[in-house]
């Protein structure tokens, strides 16, 4: 009962681990748009990244791991 118990457990970290790994490359690109433009709603591309996660999958994401992911894709 204890090693069923043990491999399910682990099974379950196993597949958290490797969800999360592909949950973080569902960031919507922001890189070619201009801040504040008409295209990027007139928004700051952090807050227009928040905005389109948060229709997208229904979940927010910080704005300081926004600002994150716009500078890794702008490349600064």
């Amino acid at each position: 009962m204890r090693r069923i118990l043990l491999t399910l457990t682990g099974a379950g970290l196993l597949s958290v681990s490797l969800a999360g790994a592909a949950f973080a490359q569902t960031y919507p690109n922001v890189s070619n748009l201009k801040p504040f433009s008409a295209e990027a709603n007139f928004m700051s591309l952090p807050g227009y990244l928040r905005y389109v996660y948060q229709q997208q999958t229904g979940q927010w994401v910080t704005y300081a791991e926004a600002q994150r992911i716009v500078k890794q894709q702008t490349g600064q």
